[in-house]
């Protein structure tokens, strides 16, 4: 049978299924899973195969309509929620503990939750503002604690993965100061650029990551595409949409700017980063529309900038990430 393939149409479904038999008997934990997301269609795809389900999200309500859905599509499937709030290193504590104590290993690790582009300029209960701290700083954190579980489900035939649901829009903005990172100026900060900040982030830390594990643990990051979700729907974001215009006027998304997926499309990519075998011996790549796409990363985008902000953001925790 030929190998898989895939492009900007398949879905996460289809991915899975590909490589079901590499699922299966894994356990994985997807960040960001209320219902109409990328990180919950990811999750719902997975949760029929994988021996365990750990999905997250900081309202409880949200995250219990998540199982049930799973549940009603897979009545066998084992999900287990667990509450986490990015915007609090407390929080990412306690869960992070809740996890360890798990009998459980760790084989994948799907960082899908963020802010989105928050306006206006917002802080968090540490001081940090809220995309970078959702979208790196926390999850750094997170990885950190979590990594003796993931380092315990790796064997000579499976390494555990760690993704980053990046985004194109890295791009964006200037590159990233590692010197006031999740501290910018609050007079110079623009949701636009700060969104953009904190997805180079997430690409630097996935090479980083990779390379700091010396082998025992693969990073990928990747764009999921233009995706009309619960994000852009937030209260008090689709006005912000309209303004840069990724919605159009009538606060749909604008077909004229951007080639929009659907959420199973979106999440198809995510799928790819986690379970394509065929990535190992690629770590810390970047992904676009289910393949490679290392050259489409911004040009700060640099081992020497993934070091820098590892450090930078040791800083901001006070505590070493070390293998």
């Amino acid at each position: 049978m030929p190998p898989p393939t895939f492009d900007e149409k398949s879905t996460a479904a289809e991915v899975v299924s590909a490589f079901a038999d590499h699922i299966r008997g894994k356990n994985v934990l997807v960040t960001g899973t209320s219902i109409n997301g990328i990180g919950f269609e990811a999750a719902r795809a997975i949760a029929r195969h994988c021996n365990l389900l750990i999905i997250t999200g900081y309202n409880s309500e949200r995250l219990k309509l998540s199982e049930e859905a799973i549940k009603k599509e897979f009545p066998t499937a084992n999900v287990r929620q667990l509450n986490l709030d990015l915007a609090s290193q407390a929080s990412v504590r306690a869960a992070a503990a809740q996890v360890s104590s798990y009998p459980e290993p760790l084989h994948v690790l799907i960082h899908n939750a963020a802010a989105g582009l928050t306006s206006p300029y917002t802080i968090t209960v540490d001081g940090l503002e809220l995309q970078m701290a959702t979208a790196h700083i926390n999850p750094f954190l997170f990885t950190k604690l979590l990594a003796p579980k993931l380092l315990a489900a790796g064997t000579p035939d499976f390494t555990p993965r760690v993704v980053f649901v990046s985004s194109a829009a890295h791009v964006w903005g200037s590159p990233l100061e590692v010197q006031t990172l999740g501290r910018p100026d609050p007079a110079k900060f623009t949701p636009g650029e700060g969104y953009a900040w904190s997805k180079q982030a997430m690409v630097l830390a996935a090479i980083e990551l990779s390379k700091r594990s010396q082998g025992r643990v693969n990073a990928y990051s990747l764009h999921p595409g233009a995706i009309y979700t619960n994000v852009q729907q937030r209260e008090g974001r689709t006005e912000y949409f309209k303004e840069i215009g990724i919605l159009n006027a009538e606060g749909l998304p604008n077909e004229d700017k951007f080639p929009w997926k659907t959420i199973p499309q979106g999440a198809a990519t995510t799928a790819v980063a986690a379970f394509d075998t065929r990535l190992d011996d690629t770590p810390g790549a970047y992904l676009w529309d289910c393949v490679e796409a290392n050259s489409k990363v911004a040009p700060n985008i640099t081992a020497e900038n993934a070091e820098k902000l590892w450090t930078a953001t040791e800083d901001i925790l006070g505590e070493k990430f070390q293998f």
